[in-house]
């Protein structure tokens, strides 16, 4: 079958980009040799979805170790990339069947996080931060392939005629945002959204659709802001995109005033860090009102640095980290919301986010690596389409 796989080896891995699409074995469910068969699922890709974790893949940017030391645990030399998933199921396992009714025909998408169910945490209802996971499409082959076969713990069942097929295909993503809106009430509350790429759009879809009265957009990019207006925020704030200024850990201070102008003078109850900077972070500590919240979603390696942080205690404020989906309680509330026909948010999606799929679904198997490149650099969200 054909399959879109990271099959650099290891030193070549730093001066190189991209990913190949290439010939490999199709999965098997054989019980008889692997009675943890039983309980998998052999599943056509219909669209999946290209994250930014699959674009921090290609340019290399991060995930070095998890896939390359992954691949040499499995023996292999290459990693099936991908975990945003819609999916027909092709073949089930028995358990599958008798023990969660799966058969051949359904329609699923997946948790990305293959949680171990036996640690501490996935004992007390914690499995988003199972200590002993697996990550699809990075530490265990993924998705973007004709076929793909995963445990029957992770998959989450899909009604297409609720849900639009390209839409259905980023739950998992989406499901990032809902989490993060989750931490704390939005009903009525005034919320900043640093960094508006596609989880910080996401979040800006969500924050409304969960009642926030108030939002604010933050980025550097005119475009991404020029999209975060069309998603309805009330306002756009563009922070300075000078790379010494982005890189300092100092606030900007104009941002963090000019968000206190529009907030009672006081600040947003709720900031957003989705852009993974220093700055940004410290800038929105000093944007958000006194015993309000600070979501962190955004991500990067080293350390950090946080300024006047005596005033996070004094000023009782909140700092809350979210990892992935809480597992499946998010995926629960992720699909109610594109259910529900309260509100406009699966037709946003679809309309502004995914440009009504204009040069947006790009088809599998006309994968070409320079344009590819060139659409995952061009868009905030891709969505790749099987048939």
């Amino acid at each position: 079958m054909k399959a879109l796989v990271l099959d650099t080896p290891r030193n070549e891995w730093d001066n190189t980009t991209g990913m190949n699409l290439t010939d490999v074995p199709e999965p098997e469910l054989d019980e008889s040799l692997r009675p943890a068969d039983s309980n998998k699922c052999i599943i056509k890709p219909l669209y999946t979805g290209f994250c930014g974790s699959d674009k921090s893949l290609w340019f290399r940017h991060a995930f070095k170790d998890m896939l390359l030391d992954s691949r040499d645990r499995d023996e292999q030399p290459y990693r099936i990339c991908g975990h945003e998933l819609l999916g027909e199921i092709v073949e089930a396992g028995s358990y599958s069947t008798s023990n969660y009714g799966y058969k051949p025909g359904d329609i699923v998408s997946t948790e990305s996080h293959i949680f171990c169910g036996v640690c501490h945490q996935c004992k007390i209802g914690d499995a988003h931060v199972c200590s002993d996971h697996l990550i699809i499409g990075i530490s265990t082959d993924g998705c973007f392939a004709e076929q793909v076969k995963l445990p029957t713990k992770e998959l989450w069942r899909t009604d297409l005629d609720k849900i639009r097929p390209e839409v259905a295909a980023i739950q998992e993503p989406l499901g990032n945002a809902v989490h993060a809106c989750s931490r704390v009430d939005l009903r009525g509350k005034t919320v900043a959204v640093f960094g508006c790429g596609t989880i910080g759009l996401f979040t800006i879809l969500v924050a409304r659709a969960m009642g926030a009265t108030t939002i604010i957009g933050v980025d550097p990019s005119k475009t991404n802001l020029k999209i975060a207006e069309e998603l309805g925020v009330d306002s756009t704030l563009q922070v300075s995109t000078n790379p010494t200024n982005n890189s300092a850990p100092a606030p900007d201070l104009d941002i963090a005033d000019r968000i206190r102008q529009q907030c009672f003078g006081e600040g947003v109850d709720v900031a957003f860090e989705m852009s993974g900077s220093n700055q940004a972070l410290n800038t929105a500590i000093a944007s958000t009102r006194a015993g309000g919240d600070i979501i962190l979603f955004g991500l990067s390696s080293g350390d950090y640095t946080l300024t006047n942080f005596q005033d996070i205690i004094l000023y009782g404020k909140s700092m809350h980290s979210v990892v992935g989906r809480k597992v499946f309680q998010t995926w629960y509330i992720t699909s109610n919301l594109l259910m529900s026909s309260g509100h406009s948010l699966q037709d946003k999606i679809y309309d502004v986010i995914l440009n009504r799929g204009q040069g947006t679904v790009v088809p599998f198997k006309a994968f070409d690596k320079t344009q590819f490149e060139k659409t995952i650099t061009s868009h905030p969200k891709i969505v790749l389409k099987y048939d």
